[in-house]
Order: structure tokens, then C-alpha cells, then sequence
């Protein structure tokens, strides 16, 4: 399980770290700003916010044998047809369907299930699985822009979908429900424990995640256009960016980790601070040995980040409750990453420049840890309350 949606959450993540790829070319093919060309980035996060709590509910109530076998289908049709693009609400929706009906179906149902197969360190077992994402947001970018370059946009996009149908249909097959999940008796031994009451727990993180991923988004999207407007080559700006992706597969790794050993919510905060004290620096640092470290910094913590929120997810929620948990923190986290897209894209068009869009970045990833802080207040709150209320009881 964690060998198959490591690759599904590959090919997903892969296609949307790709836009960042594409956004210039198509830009200068149909003479779109780039903010708007950055609004499919955040189309696809939408509809995969939208999408994904559907999904979520559809796993709790009956399981995700078959999600595989959707998200191949949505996936290969949709690149297909981004091939056969001529305007822009074609390009948003088509963007639109993958989100809905590909990543949304591929990632956080898909997540739940397989940190359900693991009593032992399930954090450990999401990081590997969630380290997927970032290998493929690594990858596919760099095959995107060696394919742009070689035969243009229109026909990068029928090799990816090609691609995408000879990988994840062979992958769905393996998809299996988790015992834990699938049988009701198994359940109750994974009931949750945590101090704070679930939908509470669910609603901090969500609150949190918002900011956490804008933050995170604006390079995502922006650091291929930022590198190459400072007149770096496409193929070495990708490289780059597919640095900063592998480092993130160690992150999310480390971060789930993490998550098993000194608890999910302080794993969230520490790689959250890194995420956020170093974002601000890319618009200074476009060349050099500074910005391979710079990448590699960032992407180790900001994919820690993503396997720390899926662990909160595991380790706070029920068995029964845990597709719903992590689709409705996905689906805050992916308005979080559509608006960074777009508002990072926006503030260029307004300034000329990235220096505004990665500073207001860096300003909502303080947000973002102003707001975990509360949590981990309210917590010791209601820790201290309910022993305040076992020791009436006892005497």
C-alpha cells in the first residue's frame, strides 16, 4: 500500500508541480498574464479542496478499493486534452477535472487507508508514502521542461498523459482497504485518544493550514518563472526546483518521523519554521551555491510539514473519522496552496518583480505559527482540566 500510492501521489503531485513548467510557455503562446495563467494552479487546488471531503466521506462510509482506478482515468484524460488547449476557461477547466476527479481522489483518501495499515509507527509509514508527492513534484517538472524544449507544450503534455496510462492503471490494481478500517471489531482498538475532542483538533489544524500552504505554494509555482526571469536556462531552473522536491521526500520522511517521536503538532511546528525563515530569501539568492542550499533547505522542511499534518490526522481522529480529518485539512490546505499560487502571481503583475510575493509569504508563515501555538495552549488547557477532573472524581 504505501509502494502504491507513493507512485499515485507521484504522478498527482507531479502534474502540479509541472504548472510552474508551463506557465511561461503558454503565457507567450496565448498572451495570458502570468497571474492569470498561475490561476489554473489554483483552479486544480480548489476543485481538489471542493472534491476531496466527497472523497472523503465516500472512503469512511465505503471504503477506496476502486479510487485508484478513477484517479488513472481523470488524470490521462485530462493531460490529453490540455494538449488540444486554444483558450483559457478550456485550460481551467481541464484543471478543474483533474483536481476533482484525480488529485483529490489520489492523496488524501488514499493517505488515510494506509495509516490505518500500521499500528507501529504510522508516521513513519505516511512519510514514505506522502515522500511520493515530492519525488514526483521533483521529477515531472524537470521531464516537462526537457519535453517543452524539445517538442513544445501541446505535445509535453500527450507524452505526460501517455505516460500517466501505462503507470497508474497497473498501480490501481494494488489498491486494498485497510483491515483496521474495514472490519468494525479492528476499529475500536484504533479509537481516538487524543486529549482535545476530534472535530475540535480538526478545526485547529484546518485553521493553521491555510496559511501554512500559501506559504508553501509560492515557490512551488513561482521558482521556475523567478529563476528563469534572472536569466537562468528552463532545464537548470528545474533542476533546481527538482532539488528542492527530493529534498522534500527526505522531509516528509523525517517528518513523519518526527511525528512518531516527539509528537505530531511539535513536528508541525518545528518544520513549519524552518519553511517559513527561509521562503523570503529566493528572490535574493538566484544563483550560486546558496540557492541549491537554500532549496534544499526549504523543501526539507516544507515537505515535513505535509507528513506532519497527515500524522496530527492519524494520531488525532478515530479510525472511522480519519478520510473525513485529512480531506477537510486538505481541503484548507489546497485553498491555502490555490490562493498562494494566485497571489504570488498577482503581486508580480503588480510590482514586476517576486521580492513582495515571497515576502508575503514569509508574513502568512507566522501566521501560521501564531495559530499553532494557540492550539498547543489549548491542549494544555484541556490536559490540565481533565486531570483537574479525574483527581475530583477520585476523591
Amino acid at each position: 500500500m504505501v509502494f502504491a500510492v507513493f507512485i499515485l501521489s507521484a504522478l498527482s503531485f507531479g502534474a502540479l508541480g509541472s504548472i510552474s513548467v508551463f506557465l511561461k510557455p503558454l503565457s507567450a503562446e496565448f498572451g495570458w498574464s502570468r497571474g492569470e495563467t498561475a490561476f489554473g494552479y489554483t483552479v486544480i487546488s480548489f476543485s481538489s479542496a471542493l472534491f476531496g471531503m466527497l472523497w472523503g466521506y465516500i472512503a469512511d462510509r465505503y471504503g477506496s478499493r476502486y479510487f485508484g482506478f478513477i484517479g488513472a482515468i481523470a488524470m490521462t484524460l485530462s493531460l490529453f486534452l490540455l494538449s488540444k488547449n486554444q483558450n483559457i476557461y478550456q485550460f481551467y477547466g481541464l484543471y478543474f477535472l483533474f483536481g476533482a476527479f484525480g488529485n483529490s481522489i489520489l492523496t488524501s483518501p488514499l493517505y488515510a487507508n494506509v495509516g490505518f495499515w500500521f499500528r507501529q509507527q504510522p508516521g513513519l509509514a505516511l512519510g514514505i508514502t506522502a515522500a511520493g508527492g515530492a519525488v514526483g513534484q521533483g521529477v515531472m517538472p524537470l521531464c516537462a521542461g526537457l519535453a517543452i524544449g524539445a517538442y513544445g507544450w501541446q505535445t509535453a503534455y500527450l507524452i505526460i498523459a501517455a505516460s500517466y496510462f501505462c503507470l497508474a492503471f497497473p498501480i490501481a490494481f494494488l489498491i486494498r482497504e485497510s483491515p483496521t478500517r474495514q472490519n468494525p471489531a479492528n476499529a475500536l482498538e484504533a479509537q481516538q485518544t487524543f486529549v482535545v475532542d476530534e472535530k475540535i483538533a480538526v478545526a485547529w489544524i484546518s485553521a493553521a493550514i491555510i496559511f501554512c500552504c500559501i506559504c508553501m505554494s509560492v515557490p512551488i509555482v513561482h521558482l521556475v518563472p523567478l529563476l528563469t526571469d534572472s536569466g537562468m536556462p528552463v532545464n537548470s531552473a528545474t533542476q533546481v526546483l527538482m532539488l528542492l522536491m527530493f529534498s522534500g521526500a527526505f522531509g516528509r520522511i523525517l517528518g513523519g518521523k518526527l511525528g512518531d517521536a516527539i509528537g505530531a503538532l511539535p513536528a508541525y511546528m518545528l518544520m513549519s519554521l524552518g519553511q517559513t525563515i527561509s521562503v523570503v530569501w529566493f528572490p535574493y539568492l538566484t544563483q550560486g551555491p546558496w540557492l541549491y542550499a537554500l532549496a534544499v533547505f526549504f523543501g526539507f522542511t516544507y515537505s515535513g510539514v505535509m507528513s506532519a499534518i497527515l500524522v496530527c490526522a492519524r494520531t488525532m481522529v478515530s479510525a472511522g473519522f480519519a478520510a473525513r480529518a485529512m480531506s477537510i485539512t486538505a481541503f484548507f490546505g489546497w485553498l491555502g496552496m490555490g490562493l498562494g499560487g494566485y497571489l504570488g502571481g498577482l503581486l508580480f503583475d503588480l510590482r514586476g518583480n517576486y521580492e513582495w510575493s515571497f515576502a508575503f509569504a514569509m508574513i502568512v508563515g507566522w501566521i501560521n505559527l501564531i495559530i499553532l501555538t494557540l492550539f498547543v495552549l489549548y491542549t494544555r488547557r484541556q490536559r490540565l482540566l481533565t486531570r483537574r477532573q479525574g483527581e475530583t472524581w477520585n476523591s
